[in-house]
């Protein structure tokens, strides 16, 4: 997809533990990349993780599913860009879009990595899907340059 199709893209830099001995990044650290851009997107929606979402509508969302596609490498000290949308909003589920690009200039650059997570929202205590919260669907509606899918 564009990366122009990204509101969320915070920017991070490699640092020296993250590299593997192949003097790239190591495989595992991208998931940690793109665990730092989803705490930034709930920042953005005015929800922030855990208080904003957990405390105000008394659920939680849990991993489901993690795909990750890995097409090109990072290497240490590269500032990164990692964008991050919703792309769908399920009854009880949210799928997020990830690509992660070197923070360049180039707009015909491709991704280094390319990911897909599907969080559903549940009750922590039953452990049972439950609704997505229609205040969240309307804040990520109104954030979103793409509107997500239903």
């Amino acid at each position: 997809m564009p990366r122009q199709d990204f509101v969320c893209a915070p920017q991070l830099r490699v640092r020296w533990a993250e590299v593997d001995m192949q003097k790239i990044v190591f495989n595992g650290h991208y998931l940690t990349y793109i665990d730092t851009a989803i705490a930034e997107y709930w920042r953005a929606i005015g929800l922030p993780y855990p208080h904003g979402y957990v405390e105000k509508y008394a659920n939680d969302v849990y991993l489901r599913k993690a795909t990750v596609d890995y097409l090109g490498s990072a290497h240490y000290d590269e500032v990164l860009a990692v964008c991050c949308r919703v792309g769908r909003l399920g009854r009880s589920s949210m799928t997020f879009h990830f690509e992660i690009f070197r923070d360049e200039p180039d707009p015909g650059q491709a991704p280094l990595v390319t990911a897909e997570l599907i969080y559903v929202n549940a009750d922590p205590s039953s452990m049972k899907p439950a609704p997505l919260p229609q205040e969240l669907r309307e804040r990520v509606g109104r954030y979103e340059r793409v509107a997500p899918r239903s």
